[in-house]
């Protein structure tokens, strides 16, 4: 059993803990370091008073928890519990909260989106503080509405542009974050180094089905938009292709219900119009009409920003072309909307 806590090291001890964890891995030691830092704020976050109201969701807890991904993902996304934020507001609305009235909508998302940038800067910045200066006092956090920034000075000296020496909080609240599960979750360089106790927590992690109809109904707005940028998107298209390969893809297409619940909850909360102004129809989209698969700059510019991501080592052994991700992600949109046939 461990002794020694990560940290407890000197920086030098620990710059050799990462270089020893990323020889026996095959992983960049920058990625190893962002990932300690990454648990390490989740654990501050789960250990809080508010603990039990946050639910871990998005590509980081399929890499972490379900180990459905096989890519470094840098930041967290996590659910404070609309029920605690805005119980005023929810109460007698059932399980899915949501607002009656596209007024209402309005109405709620003012009130909340008010409530979570103090609530974050009163009780998310103080705690993740708090934990953070026995990792490192040098780190510097700041608040941003909904988002809270952790930068810290690297160990490591491969970084080389894609990730950067600062982990992301992005918090929302406009959702109950069900279904979710408590799961375990320890750093990627634990397995490797047995001499040294890493940082770990254990919190509640959404389900990967719910994720993964996020994700889709995500890509489809993205491709209806037919945006011309793609800086750090082409992740959720390599994430649907390895949930598909995990099998989460075919529960979560099996899953109807849960499709149409994902398709409620953005129509209220998340309405997008399409290149052509239009509002985007989330419930046709879980219904026969998903696309996945985008044209034009759009597709060219998603191609450039893959190529970064595998440039950086993001990927833990996956290399495939971007055509072969695109010829896999026409598949998962054939059998969704073959389905609803």
């Amino acid at each position: 059993m461990a002794d020694t806590s990560f940290q407890s090291l000197s920086s030098e001890d620990r710059r050799e803990v990462l270089g020893v964890a990323a020889s026996l891995s095959g992983r960049s030691s920058h990625l190893l370091e962002k990932d300690i830092w990454v648990v390490h704020t989740l654990g501050a976050l789960t250990e809080s008073p508010f603990g039990r109201d946050l639910t871990f969701k998005g590509g980081t807890s399929l890499a972490k928890v379900y180990h459905a991904i096989r890519r470094f993902s840098e930041d967290l996304d996590i659910t404070y519990d609309i029920r605690a934020i805005a119980p005023d507001l929810v109460t007698g609305r059932g399980e899915d909260a949501l607002p009656p009235t596209r007024s209402q909508e309005q109405r709620w998302t003012r009130k909340i989106r008010k409530r979570l940038a103090v609530w974050v800067k009163d009780n998310a910045l103080p705690a993740i503080e708090a934990n953070l200066s026995g990792l490192d006092p040098s780190a510097r956090v700041h608040a941003d509405r909904d988002r809270v920034f952790i930068a810290y000075e690297p160990l490591a000296s491969d970084y080389y542009g894609f990730v950067r020496p600062e982990v992301m909080v992005e918090f929302g609240a406009r959702s109950t974050g069900e279904p979710r599960k408590k799961h375990s979750i320890a750093c990627d360089a634990a397995p490797y180094i047995s001499e040294v106790a890493f940082p770990s927590t254990r919190t509640f992690v959404m389900l990967a089905e719910r994720t993964f109809w996020e994700k889709a109904t995500a890509v489809h707005v993205f491709c209806r938009q037919q945006r011309s940028r793609g800086e750090r998107l082409s992740r959720h298209w390599y994430d649907l292709v390895r949930l598909d390969d995990a099998g989460v893809a075919a529960k979560s297409l099996a899953d109807r219900s849960l499709a149409r619940s994902v398709a409620r909850h953005k129509s209220a909360f998340f309405r997008e119009k399409d290149a052509g102004g239009s509002w985007i129809d989330y419930e046709a989209a879980v219904s026969g009409e998903l696309q996945l698969v985008p044209h034009g700059p759009f597709y060219r510019a998603l191609a450039d920003d893959y190529g970064r991501m595998l440039g950086d080592g993001m990927l833990h052994d996956d290399e495939e072309r971007f055509e072969t991700l695109m010829e896999r992600c026409a598949d998962i949109q054939e059998r969704a909307n073959r389905s609803n046939e």
